[in-house]
């Protein structure tokens, strides 16, 4: 297991979290993810043990729960500093043991993925250019692996 250390842009928050799962390859195509948190038209999450979470800062943070088409509120919670606005990590009381970091808010040196996932390829913006590699898997909707089966399959699951 790794220890990630994250923050956001003007300091304000930092956390620290435990990851058997540290490999950014899963990017995240829906409209919920590009406009919270996703310039290139997706955002990339990695899994963590959310009984590991430690934060400094907490009062600068915020928390977003995204419509969804149906006009409900998502259950998931989209944590954020509330000063700059990065996006830090997305937590889900149906799954309470994951917490889902912002790739883009770890400050720790994250390995490079041997391949990726491209998700929810369904709802991506017109404008969004997938990217062009051989080792890319793509989903038009969520995939059948989870992010600890995905780690798992490709031997780069840390205990």
């Amino acid at each position: 297991m790794r220890k990630l250390e994250g923050s956001c842009h003007c300091g304000a928050v930092r956390f620290s979290v435990m990851s058997h799962a540290p490999y950014p390859y899963m990017r995240c195509y829906c409209s919920i993810c590009r406009k919270t948190s996703g310039s290139g038209g997706f955002s990339i999450n990695l899994g963590a043990d959310a009984r590991t979470l430690e934060v400094e800062g907490e009062d600068n943070m915020s928390v977003y729960q995204a419509r969804l088409p149906n006009d409900e509120r998502s259950p998931a919670r989209r944590h954020f500093c509330k000063i700059c606005g990065s996006p830090l990590w997305i937590y889900d009381p149906r799954w309470p043991e994951l917490l889902h970091p912002q790739a883009g808010a770890i400050d720790t040196a994250l390995p490079k993925p041997s391949a990726f996932v491209d998700l929810m390829l369904g709802s991506a913006a017109p404008w969004v250019a997938l990217h062009d590699e051989a080792n890319v898997d793509r989903f038009d909707g969520y995939p059948e692996l989870s992010v600890e089966d995905w780690h798992r399959q490709h031997g780069l699951w840390e205990d």
